[in-house]
């Protein structure tokens, strides 16, 4: 018996964001029989997933490491 979530079946995994704890971490895959436009799945820890082409991630790549989305985990200003 295949014990795997059935929303996981068939992807390949690329990473788990944090990792350290048993909460159940954002997660990275591919899924190879998609069409492309959906080919790259994040999961959350909220049973929810976000689709999108490769082209998109690598913008959302390259934004992160230009920092453009640094204001989303700074703290708050009192």
């Amino acid at each position: 018996m295949d014990n795997e979530a059935p929303s996981r079946r068939g992807l390949r995994h690329i990473a788990t964001f944090c990792g350290n704890c048993s909460c159940g971490c954002p997660e990275l895959y591919v899924d190879p029989d998609a069409d492309e436009e959906r080919r790259i799945v994040i999961t959350d820890d909220f049973g929810q997933r976000i689709e999108m082409s490769r082209e998109q991630l690598a913008v959302l790549v390259s934004d992160v490491k230009s920092g453009a989305v640094d204001a989303a985990v700074e703290p708050a200003a009192p």
